[in-house]
C-alpha cells in the first residue's frame, strides 16, 4: 500500500487533451483564415465603390471627361477647375471642383499595393471607363 497520495495527469489523461485541443484547432483555423479574406474581399469592394462613384462626379463636374490614367491621382486628390487645370485660391476663375478622393489610389487589401495596372485596373476608352481589381 502506498503511504502517500499521488497527485498530477496521467500520461494517457494528457494525450487525451491533446489531441481534443488539435482536433477543436483544425476545426476553428479555418473559419478564421476564411474570415480575413472575407474581410479584405469587403474592403475591396467598398473601395471600388468609392473610387466609382468619385470618377463619376468628377465626369459630372468636368464637362464629361474623366481624369486620364497618368494623371489619375493627382485629379483626384487636387482641386481643380472644370477644364480639369490645378485651382489655386484668389488666382482661379470659375468653380473649384474636388479633391475626390483623401490619399489617392488606395491600397488593395490582397496585394497590399495601390499601382494602376497591376493591382488596380483603370480602363479609357473614349469617354467611357471601368475601374476594377484583379480577381484575387
Amino acid at each position: 500500500m502506498r503511504t502517500r497520495m499521488q497527485s498530477g495527469f496521467t500520461l494517457v489523461e494528457i494525450l487525451i487533451v491533446v489531441v481534443i485541443l488539435g482536433i477543436l484547432a483544425a476545426i476553428v483555423i479555418p473559419q478564421f483564415s476564411q474570415a480575413s479574406t472575407d474581410a479584405k474581399l469587403s474592403s475591396l469592394q467598398s473601395n471600388l465603390q468609392t473610387i466609382r462613384s468619385q470618377i463619376a462626379l468628377y465626369k459630372i463636374q468636368h464637362n464629361d471627361t474623366i481624369p486620364a490614367v497618368a494623371d489619375f491621382a493627382t485629379k483626384m486628390t487636387t482641386a481643380t477647375d472644370m477644364a480639369g487645370a490645378a485651382w489655386v485660391q484668389g488666382t482661379s476663375t470659375g468653380t473649384k471642383c474636388g479633391p475626390y478622393l483623401q490619399i489617392g489610389v488606395p491600397n488593395n487589401p490582397f496585394t497590399g499595393a495601390n499601382v494602376i495596372g497591376t493591382d488596380w485596373i483603370y480602363t479609357v476608352t473614349g469617354n467611357d471607363w471601368t475601374f476594377a481589381a484583379p480577381t484575387p
